[in-house]
Parts: C-alpha cells; sequence; structure tokens
C-alpha cells in the first residue's frame, strides 16, 4: 500500500514536472513560432486604425517583460498626431508594449491586444484655437472598410503608464497642463461599451496654467479614481474619486463629454472641513517654504465647479464658480511675538460662460486681529470694463507687527496705518460714473526696505482724504495735505489738492531732490529701468479749461526741474535713453527745455524750445502734447531705434524674426527744426540734414529737407507712420541730381531692389521720384505695395555687363550694342502692384537706334519690346521680344508678348496713400 501511494506521488510529480517543462517551452517556443505573425498583424492594424503616422525601431516578443502576459515590445516608439498636427509627434516613448491575449492567439489564431504598456514617454496632447486636436487618432469601427482583413482587435483591461512626462496645451480653453514623473495604471472591462475604470494615479510634479497665470506649480499628486467610461459616446463619469494634492484632500465629481467640435462638461471640486494648512501646502513654492517657519491653524472649505458646454465655433463656454471659507484662521510667522488671528474669510466668484465681463466677486466678509487692531472689509463687483462696485474697507493696524505676524517677504514695514473707505456704484468713464466714495487715508512713521536696496525709505507720513458724493468725475476730490518722505538723507515734500476730474482743478507744490535710480530700486519693478537725479521747485495751480483754452493769466505754474543723467531702460527700446542734463522752466503752460543734451546708443541729441499742453497731457490720456523745438545732433543711428522688439513669426518650413518698426506716438504735435550732420540708417550714410520735421498724430512729416547720400544733394519730403508694431507706410518725394549711379545701387538699399538694371550700370544720372507703399517688420517695402512714378535721367552712362544687352546682341548678331553707352535720355516709369511700366524711350549706340518699352516686376520677370533700328537713320528696324528673367532673359524677333501677372496688396492702405495714389 505504501509503495502505491509514493507511486501515485511520483506520476503527480512527473506529469506535474512535464506540465511545467511543457509551459516554459511553450513560453520560450511562442515568442519564436509566432513574432512574424504577430508583428505584421500589428503593422496592419495600426495602418488600419490609425490616423497618426506610427514609428518604431525594433519589434519584441516576450513572456518576461510583463509576465505572465505574453507582450510585443516596440522600442524608440513614435506616434504622430491627427490634423491639424500630423507633423507634431503625440508619443514617443523608450518602449511601448502590448499585451495579447493568449487563449485567442492559440485557440482562435487571432491577436487581441487587451493590455498596454507605456513607460518611459512623452507625450504631447495639443489643442488649437479652433478646437481642434491631435489625440483622434484611432477610427471608429464605422470609418473601416468592409474589406479590412486584419485578424487584430483592441479589447483593453489594463492600461500602465509609468514615468512619463505629458504635457496637455489647449489654446482654445486656454489650459496648460505639465506633468512629470506620471504613473498610471488604470484597470476594468475595457472591451465593453460602458465600463468603470478603475485607475490610481501618482504624479511627481503638477504644473496648472490658466489664461497665462500659473495656479500649480511642482505639486505632488496621489489619486484614486473610478471613472465611467462610454465609448460609444466618448463620455466620462467620474463617479467616485480621491485626489490628494501635497496635503490636501480633494473630491472630484463630475462628467465630460468629447464632442466633435468640442467638449461637454459638469465638474465638481471640493475640499471641505480641511486644515488650513494643509491648503498653503496646494500653493505654489513660494508659499511653501513660508510655510516651513509659520505656523498655520484653522479650518477652510473649498469648492470649483465648471459645468456647460465648451463649443468655439458656436461661441458656447461653461460656467466656472469658486468658494472658499475659513473658520477660526491663525497666522504666526517665525514666532512674531502678536499673531494674526480670528482670521474669518467668505469668498465666492462666479464667471459665467468664462465673459470676464459677468465675472462675480463677493468678499463677504473678511476680518482678522492683530493684537487690538484689525482689517475688515466687505467688497462686492460684478462686470469687469464697468464694474458694479460695493466695498467697506476699515483698518486700525500697526505694518511692523503685520509684517512680522505674516512673515512679508523681501519686504520691511513700519508704521501705523489707519484708513477708511466706504464705496458704492458704477465704474464707467465713458459716462463720467463712478462709484459714491468717501475714504480716509493716514500713514504715521512709515518705512518701507526691500531686499532690492539696502537703504530704507523713512519718514513716510501721507495724509490723503478721497470724496465723491454724487457719483460722477465732476464731483470727485482728492487731497494729499501733506506728503512727505526721506531718502538717502534727502527730505520730499507733495502737496496735492485736485478735485472735478471732468475739468481738473488741481493745486500741487513740490520740492525736494530725489534720486530716482536708487528709489526705484527700492521696488524694482521689471521691464523698466532708471537712473538720475531729479530736483524739483514747483507749484502748479490752475484748471484744466484754462490751459485749455489759452486763459493763461488764470494760471500759477512756476518752478523748475532739474535732470542729471537720467537713464531711462524699458522693454520697449533695445538701449537706455540718457538724458546728460536738462533744466525744465515751467511757465503757466509752457515747459522750456533749456540746453536739454541727451543720447541714445550711439546718438546724440541737443534740444532748446518749449512744450505746450504739459498739464493737461499729465492729467488726461486724451490730451496732445505740443511743442517747437530747435534740434541739433553729431550723429543719429536710425537703426538702433528700430529692434523695439523682436516678432516671431512662424511659418511650416521657417522661422523669421522681425525688429519691429519705428513707431510714432499718436498724442504728439511737435515741430522740429533739425539738423544732424551725420545719420546712419540701414547701412546708409546721410550727411548734413537740415528742414523743419513734424510730428503730428501718429505721423513724421519732413518737408523741404536737404540732405548729402553718396556725395549727391537730393531735396525731399516725405511723409512716415506706423500702422501696427510691425508695419508702418512712407510717402516720399526725392530730387537728386548727379549721382553714381554705381554707388547707389551698392549703399542705398532701396534703389539697389527698385532699380534692379542698376547693377551694370556706371555713371552719373539723375533721379526725380514719387514713391509710396508699406514697410513690414523689418523696415523693408512690401513689393505689391508700392504706388510710384517719375524720370531717371542719365546724363553719361556705360551699361557693361548687362545681361539683357548682351543677349540681344547675340541674338542679332550686332556685337556693338553688347555694352551701350547712354547719354541725355529721359527713362519714365511707373510703379503699380509689384509691376515696373517702362514708357518708350529711345537712345543710340554704335550707329544703331534702340526703342524700348514694356514692364518688369519686382520678381525678376520680363516683359519688353525693342526695337533695334538699324543704321545709318534707324527707318528700318528689328522688332525683339523679352521674356524670362533678368538673369535669364530670352530674346525672340517679334512682337506679341504677354502681360505679366500683377500682384495687388491685400493688406490695409491708410488714407494719406490713397490720396497720393488716386
Amino acid at each position: 500500500m505504501e509503495k502505491k501511494k509514493k507511486h501515485i506521488i511520483f506520476r503527480i510529480l512527473k506529469a506535474t514536472g512535464i506540465s511545467f517543462a511543457i509551459l516554459l517551452l511553450l513560453m520560450f517556443l511562442l515568442p519564436i513560432l509566432f513574432p512574424g505573425k504577430i508583428a505584421e498583424e500589428v503593422k496592419t492594424f495600426a495602418n488600419n486604425k490609425l490616423e497618426g503616422e506610427l514609428d518604431f525601431k525594433e519589434a519584441k516578443l516576450s513572456f518576461f517583460e510583463h509576465f505572465p502576459s505574453l507582450t510585443l515590445t516596440l522600442t524608440d516608439f513614435s506616434l504622430k498626431g491627427s490634423a491639424p498636427y500630423k507633423n507634431e509627434t503625440l508619443l514617443s516613448a523608450k518602449d511601448v508594449s502590448f499585451g495579447i491575449n493568449l487563449k485567442s492567439l492559440i485557440f482562435d489564431s487571432k491577436i487581441t491586444i487587451d493590455k498596454i504598456f507605456v513607460f518611459d514617454a512623452n507625450v504631447n496632447v495639443l489643442v488649437n484655437e479652433k478646437g481642434e486636436a491631435n489625440y483622434n487618432v484611432y477610427k471608429s469601427e464605422t470609418t473601416t472598410t468592409e474589406t479590412d482583413s486584419s485578424t487584430t482587435s483592441l479589447r483593453l483591461d489594463k492600461i500602465a503608464i509609468k514615468n512619463t512626462h505629458l504635457i496637455y496645451n489647449d489654446k482654445s480653453a486656454k489650459i496648460l497642463i505639465d506633468a512629470k514623473g506620471f504613473n498610471y495604471v488604470g484597470k476594468g472591462d475595457l472591451n465593453e461599451a460602458i465600463f468603470d475604470l478603475y485607475t490610481e494615479a501618482k504624479i511627481d510634479s503638477f504644473d496648472f496654467t490658466y489664461d497665462g497665470e500659473q495656479y500649480l506649480k511642482n505639486k505632488k499628486v496621489n489619486a484614486d479614481l473610478i471613472t465611467q467610461i462610454n465609448t460609444n459616446s466618448l463620455a466620462f463619469v467620474f463617479q467616485q474619486n480621491n485626489l490628494k494634492i501635497n496635503q490636501l484632500p480633494v473630491e472630484f465629481k463630475g462628467k465630460f463629454n468629447f464632442l466633435s467640435n468640442g467638449y461637454d462638461m459638469d465638474f465638481e471640486i471640493k475640499s471641505e472641513d480641511s486644515y488650513l494648512e494643509d491648503f498653503f501646502t496646494a500653493l505654489p513654492p513660494q508659499y511653501v517654504t513660508w510655510l516651513d517657519k509659520t505656523k498655520v491653524k484653522g479650518k477652510t472649505d473649498l469648492a470649483l465647479t465648471l459645468k456647460g458646454k465648451y463649443i468655439v465655433a458656436q461661441n458656447l463656454k461653461p460656467n466656472l464658480a469658486f468658494n472658499m471659507k475659513i473658520r477660526d484662521g491663525f497666522i504666526n510667522n517665525n514666532k512674531a511675538p502678536i499673531p494674526v488671528s480670528n482670521i474669518f474669510l467668505n469668498f465666492d466668484t462666479k464667471l459665467p460662460q468664462l465673459d470676464a465681463e459677468k465675472l462675480q466677486v463677493n468678499v463677504d466678509s473678511i476680518f482678522f486681529n492683530l493684537n487690538k487692531d484689525y482689517v475688515k472689509a466687505i467688497i462686492k463687483s460684478e462686470g469687469l470694463s464697468k464694474p458694479l462696485i460695493d466695498a467697506r474697507i476699515e483698518s486700525k493696524v500697526d505694518l511692523a507687527q503685520l509684517d512680522r505676524a505674516f512673515g512679508l517677504g523681501n519686504m520691511d514695514l513700519k508704521g501705523n496705518l489707519n484708513a477708511t473707505i466706504r464705496s458704492k456704484g458704477i465704474y464707467d468713464k465713458k459716462q463720467n460714473k463712478i462709484p459714491v466714495t468717501k475714504g480716509t487715508f493716514n500713514l504715521k512713521n512709515g518705512y518701507i526696505k526691500t531686499d532690492y536696496y539696502p537703504n530704507p525709505i523713512t519718514n513716510i507720513n501721507v495724509t490723503a482724504n478721497i470724496l465723491d458724493q454724487k457719483g460722477n468725475l465732476d464731483d470727485l476730490k482728492i487731497d494729499i495735505t501733506p506728503a512727505s518722505f526721506e531718502f538717502e538723507g534727502k527730505p520730499i515734500y507733495v502737496h496735492a489738492k485736485l478735485q472735478n476730474f471732468n475739468n481738473i482743478a488741481y493745486d500741487i507744490k513740490a520740492k525736494g531732490e530725489l534720486n530716482i535710480g536708487k528709489i526705484y530700486k527700492v521696488f524694482s519693478q521689471k521691464g523698466l529701468d532708471l537712473e538720475g537725479i531729479v530736483n524739483a521747485d514747483v507749484t502748479f495751480k490752475g484748471t484744466q479749461n484754462d490751459a485749455v483754452s489759452g486763459n493763461y493769466s488764470k494760471l500759477q505754474n512756476s518752478g523748475t526741474l532739474s535732470l542729471q543723467n537720467i537713464n531711462t531702460t524699458t522693454e520697449y527700446l533695445p538701449k537706455p535713453f540718457i538724458i546728460r542734463e536738462g533744466l525744465f522752466k515751467f511757465n503757466q503752460d509752457k515747459m522750456n527745455f533749456d540746453n536739454f543734451k541727451a543720447t541714445y546708443g550711439e546718438s546724440d541729441f541737443v534740444m532748446n524750445g518749449a512744450l505746450q499742453n504739459v498739464i493737461e497731457f499729465v492729467l488726461t490720456d486724451k490730451a496732445i502734447l505740443k511743442g517747437q523745438f530747435n534740434f541739433n545732433s553729431n550723429y543719429i543711428n536710425v537703426d538702433e531705434f528700430m529692434s523695439k522688439q523682436e516678432v516671431e513669426k512662424s511659418t511650416v518650413d521657417s522661422t523669421t524674426t522681425a525688429t519691429g518698426v519705428i513707431i510714432i506716438p499718436s498724442n504728439f504735435d511737435l515741430q522740429l527744426k533739425a539738423k544732424a550732420s551725420k545719420i546712419n540708417f540701414d547701412g546708409l550714410a546721410i550727411n548734413n540734414l537740415n528742414g523743419g520735421l513734424n510730428i503730428n498724430k501718429g505721423r513724421l512729416e519732413l518737408k523741404n529737407a536737404s540732405v548729402e547720400i553718396i556725395d549727391c544733394k537730393v531735396k525731399m519730403d516725405a511723409v512716415y507712420g506706423n500702422q501696427t508694431d510691425e508695419k508702418a507706410f512712407f510717402d516720399m518725394k526725392v530730387n537728386a541730381k548727379d549721382f553714381d549711379v554705381k554707388r547707389a545701387y551698392n549703399e542705398i538699399k532701396l534703389f539697389h531692389e527698385i532699380v534692379t538694371a542698376a547693377e551694370s550700370a556706371e555713371g552719373i544720372v539723375s533721379l526725380d521720384y514719387k514713391l509710396a507703399g508699406i514697410l513690414d517688420g523689418n523696415m523693408m517695402p512690401i513689393f505689391p505695395s508700392l504706388r510710384g512714378n517719375g524720370v531717371l535721367s542719365v546724363s553719361k552712362v556705360k551699361m557693361k555687363g548687362f545681361k539683357l544687352m548682351n543677349v540681344v546682341s547675340r541674338k542679332t548678331g550686332k556685337e556693338g550694342i553688347a555694352n551701350p553707352d547712354l547719354s541725355k535720355v529721359d527713362i519714365k516709369t511707373s510703379i503699380k502692384n509689384n509691376i515696373i511700366t517702362i514708357e518708350r524711350f529711345k537712345f543710340k549706340v554704335a550707329g544703331f537706334r534702340p526703342r524700348i518699352e514694356g514692364t518688369t516686376s519686382f520678381d525678376g520677370q520680363l516683359n519688353i519690346k525693342m526695337r533695334l533700328g538699324l543704321p545709318p537713320l534707324g527707318i528700318i528696324g528689328i522688332p525683339i521680344k523679352v521674356t524670362g528673367t533678368q538673369d535669364n532673359p530670352k530674346v525672340k524677333l517679334g512682337k506679341q508678348t504677354e502681360d505679366l501677372q500683377e500682384t495687388e496688396y491685400e493688406g490695409e492702405v491708410p488714407e494719406v496713400l490713397k490720396e497720393e495714389t488716386n
């Protein structure tokens, strides 16, 4: 009996061993037996089912990559997106593996992909302004043909993503998500049309940006989600979703449906009865750092909802709402002696249809204590450009204690601030409406010091009152009586009273010396930098109407403003504008410039003159600044003013950079008598400029100007103005006598582009021409926009090496006309729609009498008719037609030619150019 038991056990072990050996053998053999079939089927499946282009380096079949699944692994995998992003990569990964159902492979000879594994990937989801996305790469069943012979199907029950970088850039919704270290496992019966997907997700670093503003940065996210997915309609229902953003627990529910032209969404995100400290961990990094040394207590409730359809084509957008409450809040930074306590907040905001004009903000209310001091406010607002405001703000606070308790970064504050503001009503500047307002502001012994500059602003004392009882600008009164402070040992005093902002009555006094460079560094604003000394002793008193109407006797404006080494750097100019010295003297409505010296890069300026309407210009945004000046310069480099900003223009094949045109302010009316010894413009040397220069309504006009260019005296009238930052217009009249045509071609870019035939010319010519058109972002002419006409007078020119005449010489066998000498010939031309029309002209050369007329384009195309009059009198002539290009002219005998194709300018043409061209 004992032997029988041992025999049975032996047989069982033997069978088990054989089975295990067979299983191991199959695990090694199947990848060998089926790899060609599987790889081929996957490729066929991809071609039939995917819109995007798929590529990979190598295909490997194994049980051991994701045991026990049989997986096909594609290395160096890439998949491009769907239109309109077919050239952009949607997914690239070190490895993408497809789990294959072993049962269907062995028994049905059918390859069913039931798992997907993605490792070390980059996912780049793009949606353009029209809502067109690059992720629509999978073809639905209805789009496949009935003759599809593929035996491969996609019936997923698991998706695993590891160590992936995900970018979601939706320009239509203005949402940018950047998730690094994205790890995801999704399981469910994905074979069904409607199924539940159980998800675990972890993100090491999560960034969220909306409309250019970053709301989350470098946040860790942990999520356990249950999502119902309907593949028929591509709809998602988020049933049970528990998130954790750093330490803040968040509950997430809702639905999201992909529509053919947009989305339908209903989201609710909330965190109830959470700790206030956990809320700060979900904010940007600077607050997390602040939290490390700050004690925070209290409870908070958060709720965010987003509901509605987002369809760009139909202008449909969802409703956004956010609510936050804080109770029993407490903040104490770095063990400050007095904490901020009793923090109370009710904050509610709504943005119907994502329309900023319908924005509703309700702070009802905010309150906190600082020992016996307090700040309290109730603020309500509806609308944006014409908001309805209801605000009550009151504070009695020691700024030093507030600074220490909150731990305000980069700044030290001191002083006692008492403020009370009550404001209610509509703000509508066009309708002369402002909220009914009454407010007082009193700061004593104020002190400001920042990390940007070692010395503080001290002894700040400000008493200010604002009052408007009728709710319009006529009734508005602002009194600053007085304001004073000290900086770098220099006291500054300001006294100001302003009332009736439709006809401002002003009474302003200011006295003191200020180093604006150093005080500016205290606040360190990006994009602008200032340096220099301002010494002021001024008094301004009067009304806006008296200044405008010329009732100067009623004004009491006087005093001086001295400037030394004022250095202004802005993001709008590539170089600093430096006022070396200048004394402004104020007398009623005028501000006189006394020996005003300035430099900009290599350029230097000296001005004497006066500005009018200065007070109105400062106080209102509609005033025109008027002035008359004598302007002198030794050297002006115009190119340095052109690089206002770089404007990138991307195309499919290349990216070009425009420097931006010169911008002429629209609120200047300035008349200058200008003299400049040397001017550089785009490599062209201009000498001895002398003329009248007017700047008015965004246009620069040069009248009766004379200059020297390539040693030739030129008389010129010109008008210039900018249409946008990247386009400008010009209208010029030029009269130049007896200049070297070779130098003009080599040194004057506009002449080089327009008079292309001058490449082969040597000698002396004169030009009397009118030309108008549009300039691009590099201040170069847009040829189809050019309009002009005039005369090129030839005194004595040799057309040596001129290709056209050389070809005519070869075709006719007349060697004498190969290099013609021209003298006393007037060539009249006109320019329109990219075509230069040459009127008929005659000349003599080597006994022949050629006659030429026709057209040529700025693209170099030719349509020229010639008659070669034969010696002795030219009565008998040979008709010749010239086509082709200037580089490769085609000469044939005959008269018939074809008109060149005109190219009309499709952009906007200013009225000044329409008048000229008509």
